[in-house]
């Protein structure tokens, strides 16, 4: 199955009640998400499974497929276009099995080592990270812009950033040929999920046309050392310590 992963929003339901959270899933759909986890970790099997169904119905009326985290169940039970596993989750290459070579299978990876073993097992696209610290109840550990950038190099599949992301703060993934980003409180949280996302899409096109300027001339390796020489490691440890949790 075909999908671009520009700018994926992952939810969060935690404190809205039903008519709110859905609202908010559609707002962020209406600014140009172009791929949406549905992520619920505390949910029963059927819970899981009505919310799923809801969001959804709305993911279809604007023709965004709908990732499942975790459950293979609740994908396959509802008919979504896909499901994220992570590294305690169901192994991939059963997932891979159960699902069949059609749907989306997106898995996490924090090495290069458990890129490619991702990607041998048959996964779509990987999400990395956490770039920056995080206010969901997920449990993150930091991944190193240089983690980054190797696995974007190691692996033919789409990668995608997650951790702490929103429009102002993509600057520090310039040079890094990721293929989108990902976004939770920033866009789930925000004031208006829409233009949330509206903003952060824009940002990251435009990221990627500076990215994209230097790959043509052949500047890859210039863009990495300017990059790093302006935002160092330690300036990096800095903006995250200076209150870069979102």
């Amino acid at each position: 199955m075909e999908f671009n992963s520009e700018l994926y929003f992952i939810t969060d339901s935690t404190g809205y009640e039903l008519e709110e959270f859905l609202a908010r899933v559609e707002d962020a759909l209406k600014g140009g998400v172009t791929m949406l986890q549905l992520r619920e970790k505390q949910k029963t099997t059927r819970a899981y499974m009505e919310l799923a169904g809801k969001v959804h119905q709305i993911c279809r009326d604007y023709k965004v497929p709908l990732i499942i985290d975790d459950r293979v169940d609740v994908m396959l039970a509802i008919g979504a276009e896909g499901v994220h596993l992570g590294a305690e989750d169901m192994p991939l290459w059963i997932a891979r099995k159960l699902i069949g070579p059609d749907k989306i299978l997106g898995a996490t990876a924090k090495t290069v080592e458990a890129a490619k073993s991702a990607y041998e097992a048959g996964a779509d696209y990987l999400g990395v990270g956490a770039i920056f610290p995080t206010t969901t109840k997920v449990k993150t550990v930091l991944t190193s812009l240089e983690t980054l950038d190797a696995i974007c190099k190691a692996v033919p599949i789409p990668v995608n950033a997650i951790g702490g992301l929103h429009a102002e703060n993509l600057d520090v993934l310039n040079g890094i040929d990721i293929a989108g980003v990902c976004a939770v409180s920033g866009i789930m949280h925000a004031e208006s999920p829409r233009k949330a996302a509206e903003k952060m899409r824009k940002r990251f096109r435009g990221l990627k046309n500076e990215t994209s300027e230097y790959f043509e001339i052949g500047n890859h390796g210039n863009v990495c050392s300017n990059w790093r020489s302006n935002f160092t490691d330690s300036s990096y440890r800095r903006y995250v310590s200076d209150g870069a949790s979102y």
